[in-house]
């Protein structure tokens, strides 16, 4: 089949890569248009971009994806199918017409659960177990489409949203091609997705990430695994924003009022509503990541000294 695929992120280019070894054609790429990176904020190709410029691969990079222009180009390019993984933009009705067999989304939850931009950050957030990755067919409701097929995952107890991620996109990759090839044959029937179990998963602002000591020791931990390595959980010290990596519970440590700073030779305790936390690796302003060790010993907290 002729295929045109979307996707932005590196979460993005193992499904691409995958379906590049498929003996499915993929005529063009399309991704969110160059953006400025890096200290000198340079203008950047998208990592799914540069994968299609490495096999010569024709990229779109429409502004938004009812562009006349690129509805028309899209046309031109007669897709079969247009498979998406997690692409960072809308695609209108005017779009989903256009390839023979529709858009199939690589969504990385088990639907009707977690919809939305940021469903692996959510399921730990909330304490999930399992999760999954399903591939459905797009339709205009917000991942709401039935489903040709998915898989499961565990989802560990030290898991971060950036490893579950990379987990489900290698799994991922293999499940979507499984799945084109299956609509190629005629072989696959999409299952609606059932009535119940809906949840929804909007992306994590900055404000989420904002810790907030005053919760339990797991509740603290799930969030700052949620939000690495975005993004990116934080707290204040002395008014100024501090980033915390990595934490884990300290059951043997006398109890500290939440957000109180306790140093000790190896380790760097944290107060919570529950056991401390001993701190993991931190990020001052302006600096890069450091052991919590190394940063009490610049920082110097004071006995009683708190993050907020």
């Amino acid at each position: 089949m002729r295929l045109v695929f979307a996707g932005t992120p590196s979460v993005a280019v193992p499904p691409l890569e995958r379906l590049l070894r498929s003996g499915h054609e993929v005529v063009a790429v399309v991704t969110r248009p160059d953006a400025p990176a890096g200290r000198g904020r340079k203008l950047q190709r998208s990592p799914v971009g540069e994968v299609a410029d490495a096999h010569g691969i024709e990229v779109l990079t429409p502004a938004k994806a009812g562009d006349p222009e690129f509805l028309a180009r899209l046309a031109a390019l007669a897709p079969d199918l247009a498979p998406v993984v997690a692409y960072g933009g809308l695609i209108p009705p005017s779009a989903l017409e256009v390839p023979r067999l529709g858009w199939v989304n690589l969504h990385f939850s088990l639907l009707p659960a977690w919809r939305g931009a940021a469903p692996v950050q959510h399921a730990i957030l909330h304490g999930d177990e399992l999760t999954g990755a399903a591939v459905f067919q797009l339709e205009k409701g917000l991942d709401t489409g039935p489903v040709f097929g998915q898989l499961t995952e565990v989802i560990r107890p030290d898991d971060t949203a950036g490893a579950l991620l990379e987990r489900l996109s290698e799994a991922g990759a293999e499940l979507l091609a499984q799945v084109v090839d299956g609509i190629a044959a005629g072989a696959l029937q999409a299952v609606p997705q059932p009535a119940d179990g809906v949840s929804l998963a909007p992306k994590l602002t900055a404000e989420d990430a904002h810790l907030d000591w005053s919760v339990p020791a797991f509740a603290v931990d799930r969030r700052i695994r949620a939000c690495t390595p975005a993004p990116g959980a934080w707290t204040t010290f002395r008014g100024d924003r501090v980033k915390i990596g990595a934490v884990r519970t300290a059951p043997d440590a006398e109890r500290l009022e939440p957000g109180e700073l306790r140093v000790e030779r190896k380790r760097i305790l944290v107060g919570t509503a529950t056991d401390p936390v001993v701190l993991g690796e931190v990020v001052p302003p302006g600096k890069k990541a450091m052991p919590a060790t190394d940063w009490a010993r610049g920082a110097r907290p004071e006995p009683g000294e708190r993050f907020e």
